[in-house]
């Protein structure tokens, strides 16, 4: 994979329902306490990441598949979307997506060439900041921006191949949900001729593309319709086997499942099932306005969050070492750069932020809470 492995309304409250799971009626079942559910897992998704780059310890990926969760709310949305209109539903994701894309190479890429770039590729290379059907060309100091892309890169070719995916769900669930697991160690050790960078995104795809079609399996409510107790077992078999297998077969860097996509893939699935199995009331947030507010914050400004957190981080060491952080001690040290860090993504964020609500057709607001 291109980079580290590190979205987006949660289990309805359906009606009784005596079909079986493969006799399940294509139609989106009523909603009634699950926005807030799935918002929340949104949330700490986003705030899951932002801690790993800060602190990539194998043990924040264990604890929380952030990047499992998030594709399997966007795939329970894009259901809902392309059942109301496939042509709509896939516009309206890019809409939402690419503007806050645009803003981000509007400063990163001049700042690329500006700096120096003696070796960057030709123009029409640069279109990938515009449409990332790949992952954008970037300089070396910019790769810590350019490298968390792939999450968009693959988000993208989830949602223009929703509309295809969703017609072979219903017509083969099990199957559908299984078979990118199947095709996933098949690609990694056929030859594949037509370069490394395509290679990625088709690994990206695989590896989530199972994750997003449980978000279909949740829209459709055939999960609801399982029994809480069978899929617990298959989350517990699930991640099990996937430690399990990441601690026998672990490299020189250690156990970290992000090294190992087939592992991530089914760590993911197990997670992803009894979270989207799931369907607590949310009564608990709502009745605490700051943070029931900072679940709104995350939720819409995850893009712009995401997107930019890393160059935050970047940031953070060179002006820390202005600051002269380091002279205060390891611990210190550490908190400060993290402190500016997390200050310079504020200031992002409400700076920039509002380019997601004019993406998403809202009045824009420097903090929409």
């Amino acid at each position: 994979m291109t980079a580290t492995r590190d979205g987006w309304v949660g289990p309805p409250r359906y009606h009784t329902a005596t079909a079986p799971p493969w006799q399940a009626t294509t139609q989106a079942l009523p909603t009634v306490d699950r926005d807030r559910w799935f918002d929340f897992l949104r949330a700490a998704a986003i705030l899951r990441v932002v801690l790993y780059h800060m602190f990539p310890v194998a043990w924040l990926g264990l604890g929380f598949p952030a990047m499992g969760v998030m594709f399997a709310l966007g795939g329970s949305l894009m259901a809902k979307s392309v059942d109301r209109s496939a042509t709509r539903a896939v516009r309206g994701r890019l809409r939402r997506l690419l503007p806050a894309l645009w803003l981000l190479a509007a400063v990163v890429v001049p700042a690329m060439l500006v700096l120096g770039w003696d070796d960057h590729p030709a123009w029409p290379a640069f279109l990938l900041w515009l449409l990332p059907i790949a992952e954008p060309p970037a300089s070396a100091w910019a790769e810590p921006v350019s490298g968390i892309l792939w999450y968009l890169v693959t988000y993208l070719w989830l949602v223009l191949l929703s509309p295809l995916l969703l017609r072979l769900y219903r017509r083969a669930r099990v199957v559908a949900v299984l078979a990118p697991l199947a095709l996933l160690p098949l690609f990694q050790v056929a030859p594949w001729p037509f370069g490394d960078r395509s290679a990625s995104v088709i690994e990206d795809v695989l590896t989530f593309a199972a994750c997003w079609l449980l978000g279909f399996a949740h829209r459709d409510g055939d999960l609801r319709r399982l029994p809480f107790g069978a899929v617990l077992a298959v989350s517990v078999v699930a991640t099990g086997g996937a430690v399990g297998w990441v601690v026998t077969h672990h490299g020189a860097a250690g156990v970290d499942l992000a090294d190992s996509p087939v592992a991530y893939a089914v760590y993911s699935i197990g997670f992803v099932l009894v979270l989207l199995r799931l369907a607590p009331r949310m009564d608990w947030l709502t009745s605490h306005r700051r943070a029931d507010a900072a679940v709104t914050l995350l939720n819409s400004r995850a893009v712009t969050i995401y997107l930019w957190h890393n160059a935050a981080i970047t940031a953070a060491f060179p002006l820390g070492d202005l600051l002269h952080v380091w002279a205060f001690g390891d611990t210190v040290a550490e908190v400060g750069y993290t402190a500016i860090g997390l200050w310079l993504l504020a200031l992002v964020v409400l700076h920039v932020g509002w380019v997601e609500d004019l993406a998403a057709r809202r009045r824009p607001r420097l903090v929409p809470v």
